[in-house]
């Protein structure tokens, strides 16, 4: 008979933690056990103010009544059911609210599971797309410098941010990348930056050297996040937009972080009045309370698959998870939680408040450039002679200790607190990184 291997409940080996330095969370681990509203709770009992929605996701706040009750109710009606050539009604009334609030031009969804999945799905069917109507050498793809579409093959290809792709060898073929919207003349910039839209003229050096009729997809965050709170200066996303129509490229917008309220419209699409041929969303639309992810896409995509006999399946391709009835209960509850509370015009409504607070920190000590849009927000640290990132990640470990949750990405502090958040609760966050950053070496 085998030996039962069961380490303890409380043994933290087995877990290996996600984009987490490992070794020195086990050491001194930071557990958190409960959320409500704007707080989360400790281990130990603290409460701690969410800065960061979770991770970019939770915008309607921790444990939304109508989300609770949506979830428990479908898990004790239909917990699975198969997405492959059957279906159930929720997911088909999620698809279509989305439809409802999404820009003009959508029409059709696609359900994943995560933003990576919708990623590696909009990728797949831009190129399925161009071969279904004969233009089979469209493969090349193109992303961006210092861009985060997710952490699979696809995504890491068309990603720019060099830590995701350094140790996994050969990736895609055929990608090339737009450089960063981040320039320094840029710094300490209110709301979209003024210089830089001349950048998106790259695009144009890449078709010459390829040629168009290489070239399937552009994806880009309109909001670069993960990567540091990267905007998009004025006219940059016009400028791409113009660009991909002339030659026929795809346009994605990965609003897997800008989606559902971020900018204060359901999306950045609407926010900066630009029309992508795709967008990828997740996070936000579960209120990160269940994975599920989504493409959004025109009818115009969708319609050039829905050929040949009826019989037979269009595009090859989906999860067993696509569409799964807990996670569609969860979106939809999710949904009527942003129109109930008016989220997405309260983030509008909140947003210079907040752009104001964060630029108070300007000469702080060590913060060498602010920056936001909406209720995103990003504090550059000047980094430690010899020891990048270490200074942000010891000011999320001192906030943290003062009962706020921040995040970091290089020397970059990234923030993005629930749609719901007060002004005293913006002005803690506020308050206890200038502290934080004033203590630290």
């Amino acid at each position: 008979m085998a030996l039962d291997r069961t380490p303890p409940p409380n043994d933290l080996n087995a877990f290996w933690m996600p984009f987490t330095a490992n070794r020195q969370f086990k050491k001194a681990p930071r557990m958190f056990v409960a959320a409500e509203g704007m707080y989360y709770t400790t281990s130990d009992g603290r409460q701690v103010l969410d800065g960061t929605a979770g991770l970019w996701c939770c915008n309607a706040g921790h444990k939304r009544p109508r989300i609770v009750e949506a979830i428990q109710r479908q898990a004790a009606e239909l917990d699975y059911a198969p997405a492959f050539q059957m279906g159930h009604p929720l997911a088909f009334e999620l698809a279509n609210r989305l439809i409802g609030i999404a820009p003009e031009n959508m029409d059709h969804v696609f359900f994943a599971n995560s933003g990576s999945e919708s990623v590696e799905t909009a990728l797949k069917i831009a190129i399925a797309w161009h071969r279904a109507r004969g233009e089979g050498s469209r493969t090349r793809l193109i992303g961006r410098e210092r861009g985060y579409h997710g952490v699979n093959f696809g995504g890491i290809s068309v990603g720019g941010i060099v830590n995701n792709r350094r140790m996994f060898g050969s990736l895609l073929t055929g990608v090339d990348h737009l450089p960063n919207t981040h320039l320094p003349e840029n710094a300490w910039t209110k709301g979209q930056p003024a210089h830089g839209a001349h950048l998106a003229d790259e695009l144009e050096r890449i078709v010459a050297l390829h040629g168009a009729e290489t070239i399937a997809a552009c994806i880009v965050e309109p909001v670069a996040g993960s990567t540091g709170v990267l905007l998009p200066p004025k006219g940059y996303l016009e400028r791409l937009r113009e660009i991909c129509t002339r030659h026929g490229i795809l346009l994605i917008f990965d609003e897997v972080i800008t989606g559902f309220g971020r900018l204060g419209s359901p999306f950045a699409a609407q926010h900066m009045d630009v029309l992508p041929d795709m967008i990828t969303c997740a996070k936000g639309l579960t209120n990160g309370v269940i994975p599920m992810g989504a493409v959004l896409t025109t009818a115009e995509i969708h319609d050039a698959f829905m050929q040949g006999p009826e019989h037979l399946i269009e595009l090859f391709h989906g999860y067993t998870y696509s569409g799964n009835p807990i996670a569609s209960a969860a979106g939809i509850a999710t949904l009527e939680t942003y129109r109930e509370d008016a989220l997405f015009e309260r983030c509008a409504e909140i947003a210079p408040y907040w752009q104001e607070a964060l630029h108070s920190l300007k000469g702080t000590r060590h913060v060498i450039d602010i920056r936001n849009m909406g209720l995103i927000g990003a504090i550059e640290l000047e980094p430690l002679a010899g020891a990048p990132t270490k200074r942000a990640f010891s000011a999320f470990l001192e906030a943290y200790e003062k009962g706020v949750l921040i995040r970091t990405t290089g020397d970059i502090i990234a923030l993005s607190p629930p749609l719901i958040v007060e002004k005293p609760q913006i002005d803690r966050i506020v308050e206890t990184i200038g502290t934080v950053l004033t203590a630290l070496d």
